[in-house]
């Protein structure tokens, strides 16, 4: 395989890592808990997936051929403070991350080069992909945060448990060396 390809296969792997972390995360509170706010000025877990969903739908839809940052994206609007039910929080969610991982699936390697435009600047596509894996973690890092702030009761932690760094080790330096992504034993669960 070429770099670009791997690179177009971890960044895809990368992103569905951070969503299946943020969906861990809200599964653990409660409806009330989506839309709950730490201090009036804050986000809640309801607006940062709105916001998430309207930068993915506009970065990733006509990637290739259209300006990243879309006529029809009310960006101040993602961060309206609404009441919304986890139907239509998880049908956002599921709106901007299916359209950013259509998008880079259907790229082909050469496209990484390819220059694109986010709010009329060059990026190569390689570049939006890089700049999207920082952004889109550090909001989904938020959503873990606001839930772990919420649940009553157990938290079930989304990577190696408290106390848990020992053992976790020992069990992968049982193992032969090998070559993978970070993500494939997670992803498989």
């Amino acid at each position: 395989m070429s770099l670009k390809t791997d690179f177009l296969n971890s960044s895809i792997k990368q992103f569905q890592y951070y969503r299946m972390l943020g969906e861990q995360a809200m599964a653990q509170v409660s409806d009330e808990d989506l839309n709950w706010l730490y201090h009036p000025d804050g986000n809640s877990i309801a607006t940062i997936v709105q916001h998430l969903s309207g930068n993915m739908l506009s970065r990733w839809t006509d990637l290739l051929t259209a300006d990243g940052e879309k006529p029809s994206r009310d960006r101040e609007g993602e961060f309206a403070n609404q009441s919304l039910s986890r139907a239509t929080i998880m049908d956002l969610w599921n709106q901007g991350w299916d359209r950013l991982l259509e998008t880079l699936n259907s790229l082909k390697p050469d496209d990484l080069e390819t220059v694109i435009y986010i709010r009329n600047q060059g990026h190569t596509v390689m570049e939006a992909i890089n700049r999207q894996l920082s952004h889109y973690p550090h909001h989904v890092g938020q959503i873990v945060l606001l839930a772990r702030m919420r649940v009553q009761g157990e938290w079930k932690s989304l990577s190696i448990p408290r106390g848990g760094s020992e053992s976790y080790n020992a069990e992968k330096f049982a193992q032969e060396k090998k070559r993978g992504h970070f993500t494939d034993e997670i992803l498989k669960k």
